[in-house]
């Protein structure tokens, strides 16, 4: 894996780390109120979600690069047969 990935990666994780505590201080005030206890569970599970499509779809271009240069390569770019 490519350094770039590996810290896209990891940005996505922290991004999710910070969705969730941020979500863990308002627990107890949208709690009392069914509307915003819905929104902010809502919104939190939409952001994880949004954010782990982003990391699969910028994982599936990574796989895809490697298979055009390994085909470029002579199929032995990285481990990966054309």
């Amino acid at each position: 894996m490519r350094a770039a990935s590996f810290f896209k990666g990891l940005g996505y994780l922290v991004s999710s780390i910070s969705v969730l505590l941020l979500g863990l201080v308002s627990w107890k005030s949208a709690s009392e109120q069914p509307l915003l206890f819905a929104c902010l569970i809502g919104g939190m599970i939409a952001s994880v979600a949004g954010m782990l499509l982003r990391w699969i779809s910028h994982r599936i271009g990574e796989n895809e690069k490697d298979r055009i240069e390994a085909k470029a390569d002579g199929g032995t770019h990285r481990g990966v047969r054309a």
